[in-house]
């Protein structure tokens, strides 16, 4: 299924960019342009800087590195979970049938 694009704008550290993105994407693009204009924002009223492509540039660091430690962690806590959910989808089966 081939869904349909939309044009969207977003502003980043005071600047617009006109992206093209799936209906779908759009809260979640709008989220992250948030987070990063807030941590923008942050990083203006902490540090001394020249200008903003350096707070940008901290940021992008930072949700990097937070990127990376979430790909670090376990997905799953619970090393028997496909002996577990395997056991509750036997029991609806049953339940089912």
């Amino acid at each position: 299924m081939n869904q349909e694009l939309i044009n969207i704008n977003v502003i980043v550290a005071d600047r617009p960019y006109r992206l093209k993105i799936k209906p779908a994407e759009e809260e979640t693009i709008r989220q992250a342009a948030k987070q990063i204009n807030d941590k923008v924002k942050e990083f203006q009223n902490t540090y001394d800087a020249k200008d903003k492509q350096d707070y940008l540039a901290m940021a992008t660091i930072l949700f990097a590195v937070e990127a990376l430690n979430a790909r670090k962690q376990p997905r799953v806590s619970d090393p028997n979970i496909g002996q577990r959910l395997q056991a509750l989808e036997d029991a609806l089966d049953k339940a089912l049938a």
